[in-house]
């Protein structure tokens, strides 16, 4: 179907075609930008954002965090030992497994390894 040029029905269509692309790209936007903060450290129970700010602060990186024992992690400010526990089990267990903390899961992690 072809409408005439510069007739209400195209600009109607037009507009519904920008906002659809609109719509789209913002929305594409947000995923990225979770994206780029998701960390491994998310999906460790006991480890909100404080305690990732505070973890990453101390070891820079989740690759140092990794290579941390559990006395370390503990000794964290804000850190308990039954948290301090999981977390390196988490990423032991992870490590073991074959997993990358800048998998696509958890594409943030890449330049903080």
């Amino acid at each position: 179907m072809v409408l005439p040029s510069g007739s209400p029905s195209l600009y109607l269509v037009k507009r519904v075609r920008d906002e659809a692309h609109r719509f789209a790209i913002t929305y594409h936007r947000e995923l990225r930008g979770k994206a780029m903060t998701a960390s491994v450290l998310d999906d460790i129970e006991g480890v909100g954002p404080k305690r990732k700010k505070a973890l990453l602060k101390v070891f820079g990186s989740v690759k140092k965090l990794r290579a941390a024992g559990v006395d370390e992690i503990a000794a964290v400010p804000g850190i308990p030992r039954e948290t301090a526990e999981r977390v390196a089990d988490t990423l032991r267990r992870g490590s073991d497994e074959g997993f990358s903390a800048d998998a696509s899961a958890h594409a943030a992690d890449g330049p903080l390894d």
